[in-house]
């Protein structure tokens, strides 16, 4: 049986969560879309408020990922704790709040692993080997399906981790970098793969900010609070389309929604 998964790219700002709020329930419709996952770290700009998560699973996200902006809004916290649909970086230490690994029941019998994994390479704090903690994590009973969220900057850091989990996941998709790239593929033995979503906000924009203000940085002037652009915004992520007998990705298919 075939079976749909959603990938959407690191929502930015409150003109990409009022897109995705508009975009996301049409599209789970028009592609008949069994299960989505949305990377919310940005929906403050940095970091994600429990509000903004509730708004997120309103609009059709079965799991929201975070990463490298995790803990900078401090009342995202205790929702971490209690929350098993809310994942940060499993490589993060254990000191942190949440978890990083879930299990989830995605209809039909069918259960699906959601990991949410940080890089190391030019992300710099403290963080685990995030291939020796997959290994660790994907040791167990294999659901129907397991999906990796590679919040990472470096594309060979994230297509280093997409032939090492060949096989053993079914999709794995990078974030964080904001810009889409345009190798959606299905590697050698199985795992439906794309370096990077791109994100979710503003078309006109930097990464989602206002594009003076990174022109400013990059001139070396003083850097200041994220400033969101303005204007019409777009929704890009992927489709992976899964087998349920194998496991393996038969197809994935880049979206852009304007």
């Amino acid at each position: 049986m075939e079976y749909t998964i959603l990938a959407i790219g690191d929502v930015v700002g409150e003109g990409g969560l009022a897109h995705l709020t508009q975009c996301l329930g049409p599209l789970r419709k028009l592609k008949n879309v069994q299960f989505t996952v949305v990377n919310g770290e940005n929906v403050s700009g940095i970091g994600l408020t429990p509000s903004q998560a509730d708004a997120l699973f309103r609009a059709g996200a079965d799991v929201v990922t975070l990463g490298n902006h995790t803990f900078k809004r401090r009342q995202i916290f205790s929702r971490l704790e209690e929350d098993p649909r809310l994942l940060r970086p499993a490589n993060f230490t254990a000191r942190t709040p949440g978890r990083g690994w879930g299990v989830f029941d995605g209809g039909r019998g069918v259960r699906i692993g959601v990991l949410d994994l940080i890089g190391r390479c030019t992300l710099d704090f403290n963080a685990d080997n995030p291939f020796t903690t997959a290994d660790r994590l994907l040791a167990g009973e294999a659901p129907t399906f397991t999906l990796v969220d590679f919040h990472a900057e470096a594309t060979s850091e994230k297509l280093a981790m997409g032939y090492y989990l060949d096989g053993r996941v079914s999709a794995l998709w990078g974030t964080h970098t904001h810009v889409p790239t345009a190798d959606a593929q299905v590697l050698p033995k199985g795992t439906g793969y794309i370096t990077d979503l791109g994100m979710t906000g503003p078309i006109q924009s930097v990464l989602g900010i206002r594009p003076e203000q990174s022109i400013e940085m990059f001139l070396g002037g003083l850097p200041g609070p994220y400033q969101e652009a303005e204007g019409p915004c777009k929704m890009q992520g992927a489709l992976f389309t899964l087998d349920t007998e194998t496991g393996r990705c038969l197809s994935v298919e880049g979206i852009d929604i304007r």
